[in-house]
């Protein structure tokens, strides 16, 4: 744990204990923070599309785990909202946990087209990194890293869920391949590998999203929830 700016910052570890905290002692399910997660990332990319997202193409990079959760309700929400979304999974259907899973079935019950790692992105407005989370360690390996290297390449805005993926979240190290990302949505509080020079970079600006951790918890990381009182979505840099 470290403070800037009257900001705490988590480690890897400690963001994980707020987890189990939020979730053992208080009773909020991963599902509900799946889905506050999401809509902070869906209203975020709202925000870089010109606060309409009507007829936009949007792709969203989804990774197995929670991580690649949030971008599910993130490409719902946007669908919900009018964009044309498209959802671009890193492997096989087969290797996602259960609420990843569970959050394909949903999206693509409302209209949402599922591909592979090999799917196009075509003339996206925006792609959206939900390929690795917070507890991600070393350089990603293949799918991922092709697709990171892709998203990359496409010059396509990419806005980084939690972190961009290949980020170490503790330390700040720049894996290879890590996303660049143009903004990234993290949660609850910022993440110390923040505070590492070399990850300004693919980090783009930061915002830190509420999605509902218990006042208490923040008490625990002597931070003071009233960060969020007018903003959901608070921009960091």
């Amino acid at each position: 744990m470290k403070s800037k700016g009257g900001m705490t910052y988590l480690t890897a570890d400690e963001m994980a204990e707020a987890d189990r905290v939020s979730i053992e002692e208080f009773g909020i399910s991963v599902l509900v923070l799946m889905e506050n997660a999401g809509w902070a990332v869906a209203e975020l990319a709202r925000r870089m599309l010109g606060r309409t997202v009507e007829g936009k193409k949007v792709c969203c990079l989804v990774g197995k785990g929670n991580n690649g959760g949030d971008g599910l309700v993130a490409a719902r929400c946007l669908h919900n909202w009018g964009a044309d979304v498209l959802v671009v999974l890193a492997g096989g259907r087969g290797e996602l946990r259960d609420l990843p899973a569970a959050q394909l079935e949903i999206v693509e019950r409302t209209g949402v087209r599922a591909t592979g790692p090999d799917g196009v992105f075509g003339e996206a407005a925006l792609l959206i990194d939900a390929l690795l989370g917070y507890g991600a360690k070393g350089d990603p390996r293949e799918p991922t890293a092709g697709l990171i290297r892709r998203a990359n390449r496409s010059g396509i805005p990419i806005l980084a869920v939690d972190v961009p993926s290949g980020l170490d979240a503790t330390s700040g190290t720049v894996g290879d391949p890590c996303i660049r990302a143009r903004a990234t949505a993290t949660f609850v509080l910022p993440k110390t590998g923040f505070l590492n020079p070399a990850a300004r970079k693919p980090t783009g600006r930061l915002y830190v999203a509420d999605i509902s951790m218990p006042e208490p918890v923040y008490r625990r990381y002597s931070q003071d929830k009233s960060i969020f009182a007018k903003e959901t979505l608070v921009r960091v840099w």
